[in-house]
């Protein structure tokens, strides 16, 4: 343990010490999937050996993500072949991780939670906020996580690290990267640099991306649902603008208003006070145009468009971190401190006009979050280590929205998404883990954590829904805990054993969320909501052999869902429906289930099978329901009815032959989706079902070529086709079809 000498405040610090000296962090150049030694930083916070954690974690590389292409961070997720995304339009994607999405999953940038408190269980886009372009690493932890994590981090937690500036040792170090591409399935045009200024004490890293996509393109083979996937009409104002008209399309295969942009922004500085003390400052701003909802425009009623227009405002993330790392061999209680402190702004917002209407709805939101960790670790008698910490979040949610008539341009009030009287919620937390290494066979890692959580809100107008109430104050508390053992009987075979818990705290978007779904429902406020808790067990194995050419490695997992939130029907005063938007909607809301249950199976086989040519091939099978009681009646007994869980993908996986050269790398593989049954979909409206056909969703596979070329020292060339026959395909859950055969091409400079 004694090489463990940084926690994961010295993340920032670790290159630092790296780069003074001028070497780069990454000097495996020969990309070989099976590393005998790999670090990993999320788990518990703590530099420490991949092979020592019970916890399944991927590591993806920003190696693996320049030759991969992807578009989006959501497409850096997807590639892995390990976690499946949903989209709902092309501006979008939503991770699935052991069959729990949106806020049931956590995202971290850079130690700073990025999921707030207006973080929805349906699906999420927020992931595509982060520039995928300025990303050294990312580590997807499987499982709960709540020990390290705290509130949602129920499937799994999926942690970004961006690059680091580069100080200079004698003179100034000065780094310029910089790459343009342009893909033809949504004609996509992104131009990114990035450029390093660092001196002996300071550095500077600025980062710059911009992406204009087009309409998305889907596949053209159909085969056996010829019509499934097509847009044959659009909306459009008629001529005189005096109403919509459908318009016919001329190409079914584009998606019409698909399209999107995006721009990132980044700044990083370093300062050095000494050889064990760093601070940092981390500034990233994204933001978008307006972004369709694709499943939106292409929903008809009676063989109508339903709505005209249907789209997300620009999407605003701004979020400035400073941290301070600090090292010390003489303090009792650490030997490394890392403290961040954040706030984020966040502008969000929906406006939607039905088809033949004039009247365009605005709801806007924004979200303010105020965030304090302190990070602490300390090594004790060499084969025990101590991390341990205090976290505290503050978000703050105003809720706004009108009622805008396009044909004079008056106003008039409509209801907030959210409490019209503000809203906010608190937490605070402390955690402790512990690392033992029994021996060089064994090794025993423990936690826990305690959190307190306070929600309040409130309704000033209830002018449109007459709630029973109009201020809600809801206070919870969780304690979680994990016991993880390692069992390394011989060098090449090891075992691990798992058990964690999670707990989600209901958020104001499950608490007072007025939200319209899809199939005529109405989700309504639910003031008697619960925290859900996750119990996990899990077991997993990985062996070597040919001398560590061939990895084997699998895993099987088990998850009780206590108090599970889940869209069930409801009431409210009485009713079962009322009229929304001129609409007759069934009223439902997020309600706590008795119990669910969620276990699932990994396995992979990777093979270096030479200097040159590699292999891996994965799969992932989920399997979730949820147990609902069904109350006693004069013939049949109290009993449970399973009803099949939402977010739960059909069995998928990946297989991958990579080839590398002195110049030349590539990547040939298939990527493939069992189908989606219709008896197996949740009856909760969440996994779009109108979005599929009337069997559920068909099945896939595409077959997908990327290479990358050395032109010199300065510059490369990357060459790719994904979805090589063209077949048309819809990922699971989502709105809107994949792209169809799509032709890509990338230049990079490198000083």
């Amino acid at each position: 343990m004694k090489k463990h000498i940084f926690n994961l405040g010295t993340l920032v610090c670790l290159p630092f010490i790296a780069f003074a000296q001028n070497k780069e962090t990454e000097t495996d150049t020969t990309l070989k999937l099976i590393n005998l030694k790999e670090i990993v930083f999320s788990a518990n916070k703590t530099e420490e050996d991949k092979a020592d954690v019970a916890y399944t974690i991927d590591v993806i590389k920003a190696k693996q993500i320049e030759l991969s292409n992807a578009q989006t961070s959501a497409d850096v997720l997807s590639n892995t072949g390990n976690i499946m995304v949903q989209k709902s339009q092309a501006g979008g994607g939503s991770p699935i991780i052991r069959g729990f999405e949106a806020s049931r999953v956590l995202i971290v940038i850079d130690g700073v939670r990025l999921n707030n408190a207006v973080y929805r269980t349906g699906h999420l886009q927020n992931v595509i906020t982060i520039d995928n372009a300025i990303i050294d690493r990312t580590e997807v932890i499987y499982g709960p996580s709540s020990v390290i994590y705290g509130s949602d981090a129920l499937g799994g937690v999926m942690h970004f690290y961006t690059k680091t500036p580069l100080l200079g040792i004698d003179s100034m170090n000065f780094k310029l990267n910089s790459y343009a591409r342009y893909s033809s399935a949504n004609q996509e045009k992104t131009g990114h640099v990035d450029f390093n200024l660092g001196f002996k004490k300071i550095a500077s890293l600025t980062s710059i991306t911009y992406s204009d996509f087009d309409d998305l393109r889907t596949g053209y083979s159909r085969t056996p649902n010829p019509d499934f996937g097509r847009c044959y009409f659009y909306a459009g104002r008629n001529y005189n603008n005096t109403g919509d008209s459908m318009i016919r399309n001329s190409n079914p295969n584009i998606q019409k208003f698909s399209g999107y942009s995006q721009l990132d922004l980044m700044e990083k500085l370093i300062y050095k006070i000494d050889d064990n003390k760093n601070i940092g400052l981390n500034i990233q701003y994204s933001t978008s145009s307006n972004i369709n909802r694709y499943d939106r425009l292409s929903e008809t009623q009676s063989g109508v468009l339903r709505f005209a227009e249907w789209y997300y405002g620009p999407q605003n993330r701004f979020l400035a971190s400073l941290h301070t790392t600090i090292r010390s061999d003489n303090s009792k209680i650490y030997d490394n401190l890392r403290i961040t402190t954040a706030f984020q702004n966040i502008d969000e917002s929906r406006i939607n006009r039905r088809f033949n209407s004039n009247n365009k709805r605005y709801q806007i939101e924004n979200i303010k979050v105020y965030s304090v960790n302190a990070d602490f670790r300390k090594l004790l008698k060499e084969k025990h280590e101590l991390s341990y910490g205090i976290e505290f979040l503050y978000n703050d949610v105003t809720s706004k929205a009108k009622s805008v008539n396009i044909s004079d341009n008056t106003e008039s009030p409509w209801s907030t998404r959210y409490p019209d009287g503000g809203s906010s919620m608190m937490t605070g937390a402390v955690y402790l883990t512990h690392t033992w290494e029994i021996n060089d066979k064994l090794i025993l890692t423990d936690g826990i954590r305690y959190s307190n959580n306070t929600l309040k809100a409130n309704f000033n107008d209830t002018l449109f829904y007459p709630f029973p109430f109009k201020n809600t104050t809801q206070k919870n508390d969780a304690l979680n805990g994990n016991l993880g053992l390692v069992i390394s009987p011989e060098e090449y075979v090891r075992f691990s054993i798992l058990g964690s818990t999670g707990y989600r705290s209901p958020n104001i978007d499950d608490l007072t969320k007025i939200f319209e779904s899809t199939g005529g429902n109405l989700i309504v406020p639910n003031e008697k909501l619960k925290p859900e808790y996750a119990y996990n067990g899990e077991v997993g194995f990985e062996v070597k052999a040919f001398n560590n050419q061939l990895k084997i490695e699998g895993n099987y997992y088990y998850t009780i869902l206590k108090n599970a939130i889940v869209t069930k029907n409801a009431s409210i005063n009485g009713q079962d429906s009322i009229v929304y938007n001129g609409v007759l909607s069934r009223v439902q809301s997020q309600q706590n289930a008795d119990k669910a249950t969620v276990q699932g199976v990994y396995g992979a086989i990777t093979s270096d099978l030479n200097d040159h040519v590699s292999f891996k091939s994965s799969l992932t099978y989920t399997l979730g329901n949820y147990f609902q009681k069904v109350p006693e009646t004069n013939s049949i007994p109290e009993h449970d009815t399973i009803i099949p869980l939402d977010h739960i993908p059909p069995m998928f996986g990946q297989t991958s032959v990579f080839f590398r050269f002195k110049k030349f790398e590539s990547e040939v593989y298939a990527r493939y989706s069992a189908p989606k049954l219709l008896k197996d979909y949740s009856p909760s409206g969440e996994d779009n079902l109108s979005q599929a056909t009337p069997d559920g969703m068909p099945g896939w596979v595409t077959f997908n070529i990327k290479t990358s070329y050395k032109i010199n020292n300065h510059f490369s060339a990357n060459v790719g086709i994904e979805n090589l026959f063209d077949t048309h395909y819809r990922v699971f859950a989502s709105g809107i079809s994949s792209p169809g055969r799509n032709i890509f091409v990338t230049l990079r400079a490198k000083i």
